[in-house]
C-alpha cells in the first residue's frame, strides 16, 4: 500500500467505524421504543379488549409486535420476504395511532420508515413510505379525536425520518465508494510501481546481455582458439591445463551471467537443488574434491531463501578457490524446523597452512552477510582447526 493512500484509507476506515458504532448504539434505542409502544398501548385509553375499539387496539398491538419480530428475523432475507412484515408493522402502528391519538404508536411508523430507507432501499422503501402516509391519513379520518394539524405533523414526521434515514444511507454508500476508489487507486499505483521495476530490470538485463554476456562469449571463443594453438604447438602440459581451466571458468561465468539475466527477467531462480552440480563444477575446475550432502526432512523454502542458499554456497566455493589450498571441501544443507542451515567448510591437510580469516578481505563476507540479513537469516564465518567454515541459516 502506498504511503499516500494509507492515511486516506485509515481516515475512511475511522469514519466507517464511527458510523457502525452509531448504528450499534441506535439499536437498543429502537428496541426500547418498541417496548414503550407496546406497554403504552396496553395502558392508554381505550385499552385492548375483545370488542369495539379495544379489539382494534388488541389487533394493532399484536400486528405491531409480529411486524417488529418479522422485520428483525428477515433482515438478511430478500426484499420480497421482508415486504409483508414492513407493511404489517406500518399499518398496525398507524391504526393504533388512530385509535389511541394520545399514545406513542406513531413513533413505530417513523421507525419503520427509517429502517426501510436505511437498510432495504429500492421499491420497498417507497412502498413503506406510501403505506405509512396513507395509513396515517385513513386512521386519522376514521378517528374523531385527531385534528388536521395533528395529521400534518405526523406526515411531516414521516417525511423527516425518511429524509434523515435516506441521507444516512447515502453517506454510507459514498463512504463505501470512496473506500473502493482508494483501494483501486492503491492497486493502480502498485501496478505502476511493479511495471517500473520490471522495466528497469529488463533494461539491466539487456545491458548485461549486451556487455557482460557478449564479452564472456568472446573470451570463450578466444580461449578455445588459444587452446587449439597450444595443442598444435605442443606447449607444456601445465600451460594447456591452465588454458583449459580458464576456458571452463569463462564458460561458467557466461552461464552465471545468463542465469543473472534470467533472474532479472523473472525466470526460474537457482536454489538448493543445484548444490550438487555446483560442487561437481568446483571439483572439476579446481581439482579439489568437493562433496555435497542434504540432511533432514526437505521442505519448501521461500524464493529469496532458495536463492540466498545457492549464492552463498557459490561465493564460499569461489573464495575457497581463490584464498585457500584445502585437501577437500564439504558442503552440507541441513533442513531444520523453521528453516535450513548451509555449511561450507574447507579442510586442509595437517601439513598445509590454514587459510587466514579477514572480515574485510578476499572472503567477501560482507556480501554474504547482506544477503542473509535481507531475508532475516544469519551468517557465521570463522576459521576452524582444520580450515575455514561458512555457516548460513535461512528461515523457511
Amino acid at each position: 500500500m502506498s504511503s499516500e493512500t494509507r492515511p486516506t484509507l485509515a481516515s475512511v476506515a475511522r469514519t466507517r467505524a464511527r458510523h457502525q458504532t452509531t448504528v450499534r448504539l441506535l439499536r437498543p434505542i429502537g428496541a426500547a421504543v418498541v417496548v414503550l409502544v407496546v406497554i403504552a398501548g396496553s395502558h392508554t385509553r381505550p385499552g385492548p379488549a375483545l370488542h369495539g375499539r379495544g379489539l382494534a387496539v388488541l389487533l394493532s398491538l399484536v400486528g405491531f409486535g409480529a411486524g417488529v419480530l418479522g422485520v428483525a428475523a428477515t433482515r438478511r432475507a430478500r426484499v420480497g420476504v421482508q415486504a409483508p412484515f414492513f407493511i404489517l408493522l406500518v399499518v398496525a402502528a398507524a391504526v393504533l395511532a388512530g385509535v389511541q391519538p394520545r399514545g406513542p404508536a406513531y413513533v413505530g411508523v417513523f421507525i419503520a420508515v427509517a429502517i426501510a430507507a436505511m437498510r432495504v432501499g429500492g421499491w420497498l422503501e417507497i412502498v413503506v413510505v406510501v403505506v405509512a402516509v396513507a395509513s396515517l391519513a385513513i386512521a386519522s379520518a376514521l378517528s374523531n379525536d385527531q385534528s388536521l394539524i395533528s395529521l400534518l405533523l405526523l406526515e411531516l414526521g414521516v417525511a423527516a425520518f425518511y429524509a434523515t434515514a435516506r441521507l444516512s444511507r447515502r453517506l454510507r454508500e459514498e463512504e463505501e465508494q470512496a473506500h473502493q476508489l482508494l483501494v483501486e487507486l492503491d492497486r493502480h499505483r502498485e501496478a505502476e510501481a511493479r511495471s517500473a521495476v520490471l522495466g528497469e530490470r529488463q533494461r539491466l538485463a539487456r545491458e548485461m546481455h549486451d556487455v557482460l554476456a557478449h564479452t564472456l562469449s568472446g573470451l570463450v571463443v578466444q580461449l578455445e582458439g588459444v587452446r587449439l594453438l597450444a595443442a598444435r604447438g605442443g606447449v607444456a602440459g601445465d600451460v594447456a591445463d591452465g588454458i583449459d581451466r580458464s576456458q571452463r571458468l569463462a564458460r561458467a561465468g557466461l552461464d552465471e551471467a545468463k542465469r543473472a539475466i534470467g533472474m532479472l527477467r523473472d525466470e526460474e531462480l537457482p536454489g538448493p537443488e543445484r548444490l550438487p552440480s555446483l560442487a561437481d563444477e568446483f571439483s572439476r575446475d579446481s581439482g579439489i574434491p568437493c562433496s555435497a550432502a542434504t540432511t533432514g526432512t526437505v521442505h519448501e523454502l521461500s524464493p529469496e531463501a532458495r536463492l540466498t542458499v545457492y549464492r552463498v554456497a557459490q561465493e564460499a566455493l569461489t573464495n575457497v578457490r581463490k584464498h585457500a589450498e584445502p585437501a577437500r571441501v564439504e558442503l552440507e544443507l541441513a533442513y531444520e524446523p523453521g528453516g535450513a542451515r548451509l555449511t561450507v567448510e574447507d579442510i586442509a591437510d595437517s601439513a598445509r597452512a590454514v587459510a587466514t580469516f579477514d572480515d574485510n578481505g578476499g572472503y567477501g563476507l560482507t556480501g554474504m552477510r547482506e544477503r542473509a540479513d535481507l531475508i532475516g537469516g544469519t551468517l557465521v564465518a570463522e576459521p576452524t582447526e582444520r580450515g575455514f567454515r561458512v555457516e548460513l541459516w535461512v528461515p523457511a
